[in-house]
Formats: structure tokens, sequence, C-alpha cells
């Protein structure tokens, strides 16, 4: 699994460790990560303080690959805040989807309805076909039996 990490000194241990700050739920979706959570680099592993990196971990916990966040980060800036994405421009999108859902959701049950009563009313007119052909072939052996 893929996290956002920033590195630290751990002093008492005389060794860097990487504090994980969020987790890759799915593509392009982050979730943060609220406890104070630590992964030991081990005594050789010597980095710069403070350094955002990326660090994909094993379903173990070992860090099977580590790298600087900055490309990362860079990229995140470019797709999402150079062009004045907020989250409350997100956030309107999202609402006018739900009111679009609504909207479709009324509009298809309205048709619904209407497929409903145009199939009563066509059962209706069969009906009525039918019992004008019955009341018009009663009425022609009537008057063929009196000619």
């Amino acid at each position: 699994m893929l996290y956002l990490a920033q590195v630290h000194k751990n002093e008492f241990l005389d060794q860097y460790q990487l504090r994980l700050l969020a987790r890759q739920e799915a593509d392009n979706v982050w979730a943060i990560i609220p406890e104070e959570a630590f992964i030991l680099l081990g005594k050789g592993n010597t980095m710069s303080e403070k350094l955002l990196v990326l660090v994909e971990l094993s379903p173990t916990g070992d860090i099977e690959r580590l790298e600087e966040a900055t490309d990362w980060v860079l990229r995140l800036v470019q797709a999402y805040l150079s062009t004045g994405i907020t989250p409350d421009f997100l956030q309107q999108e999202a609402e006018r989807a739900e009111q679009w859902r609504q909207s479709l959701t009324l509009q298809n049950q309205d048709l619904a309805r209407r497929s409903l009563e145009l199939e009563a009313r066509r059962e209706q007119i069969q009906a009525l076909e039918e019992s004008i052909k019955r009341d018009k072939n009663g009425h022609t052996k009537d008057d063929g039996g009196n000619s």
C-alpha cells in the first residue's frame, strides 16, 4: 500500500523514521492517518529531516519502495491547484450532480407513470374495439336473419 510520509529523526534510537501522514485508498483517493504511526528506517539510512516521501509498504509492513514526493506533489499542484479547483468548487459540483440525479429520477418516474397510463388507455381502446365488433356482429346477424 502507498503512503505519504515525512522523515523524522528518532533521537532516542539515533536513527531516522517515517511518520505516515496519508494512505492511498484508490486512484486519486487518499485518507489522512489521524494517529501517529512511525516506521523505522534502520541505522544505515540517513535522509533529510522533514523530507516528504512516498513509501510503498508490503502487507507485512516492510518497505518495498521509497522515493521523494517532490515530483508527486508538483503533479498534484499542476493537476488540481493550477486550474482553480477548490474544495468549494468540488462541493458545488457534487451538489449539482446530485440535483441532476434527483431530477433524472423524477423524470424517469414520470415517464414510467405516463407509460403505464398509455398502456391502460391502449387496453381500454382495444376493449372498446372488441365491444364494438361484437355489437356490430350481433346486429349483422340479427339483420341477416330478418332479410
